[in-house]
């Protein structure tokens, strides 16, 4: 299945996102540690953080949390402006990076960092039942393995299908390019293990929006693994998978595009729960 994008159709999807939003004050808390314990690093205390932006005065609103691309070897967190003023409230977390740490560790911090929002964000006047994990890159990774692969969250006695939906970024499916340079392999052999996406495919997942850039523009593969995650949710019969390939947008590009879509995604099965 392909789906393709016009800038003219996501632009029109801002607007009525815009013209939807709500009318509230935000707030913004920043840096938290969303680790705890006596075994914490100095690593761990300086990358486990979030910052969290929500909708002050307003009850059972929406929660996105967000984790940044970088090849899990670089990049920190941040709000997008696309994402302000929606009447959603943003978790934005760092995570800790290659090669100071190696596989698994990444998946672990972002399973903690969802974790924590499970556990707090109804402090903010946010509901538990509306909480999304979303990402972009390294970050879209992320969020299929702590959605797919539920022993993550398990470690923190969360149900992963209790996340309200998964939005991936032109994340990796199979086993991300950095786990395979730690096991000796090349950035071109594809490889899927335990690590992968792709293994942990399931029909009881929660709603899934898939976006890349184009395929010809995109990062090697990018959008043909993503494609075969779409086929195989659907093999298993998942009720739930949209695919987006935004025509004429590379790698770097599509971040932009791709927000109204996650918008207009968080808007629709907030309405429904």
């Amino acid at each position: 299945m392909k789906i393709f994008a016009s800038l003219f159709a996501i632009l029109a999807l801002a607007f009525i996102a815009q013209s939807n939003a709500a009318a509230a004050e935000y707030k913004t808390e920043k840096d938290i540690l969303y680790r705890d314990g006596d075994n914490l690093t100095a690593y761990m205390k300086e990358r486990c953080r979030l910052d969290v932006y929500y909708p002050e005065d307003t009850k059972d609103f929406p929660t996105v949390v967000w984790f940044h691309g970088g090849g899990l070897r670089g990049g920190n967190r941040s709000v997008a402006k696309a994402f302000k003023n929606k009447g959603m409230a943003v978790v934005a977390a760092n995570y800790r990076l290659s090669p100071k740490v190696k596989s698994p560790a990444y998946v672990e911090d972002a399973a903690a960092a969802v974790a924590w929002a499970f556990k707090n964000i109804e402090r903010y006047g946010g509901s538990t039942k509306r909480i999304f994990v979303a990402g972009m890159s390294a970050g879209g990774y992320l969020t299929n393995m702590v959605g797919l692969d539920k022993r993550w969250l398990v470690a923190h006695d969360i149900d992963a299908n209790d996340i309200a939906g998964l939005i991936s970024y032109s994340g990796h499916t199979i086993t991300h390019f950095t786990i395979r340079d730690e096991l000796g392999l090349k950035d071109t052999q594809a490889f899927v293990d335990d690590m992968a996406p792709l293994y942990h495919v399931r029909k009881d997942a929660p709603p899934y929006l898939l976006i890349t850039g184009d395929r010809e523009l995109e990062m090697l593969g990018r959008y043909e693994e993503t494609a075969y995650l779409w086929r195989m949710m659907q093999v298993v019969g998942h009720p739930n998978t949209e695919l987006y390939e935004l025509e004429g947008f590379n790698h770097g590009q599509m971040k932009e595009p791709a927000h109204p879509l996650l918008v207009r995604f968080v808007k629709q099965i907030n309405e429904d729960i």
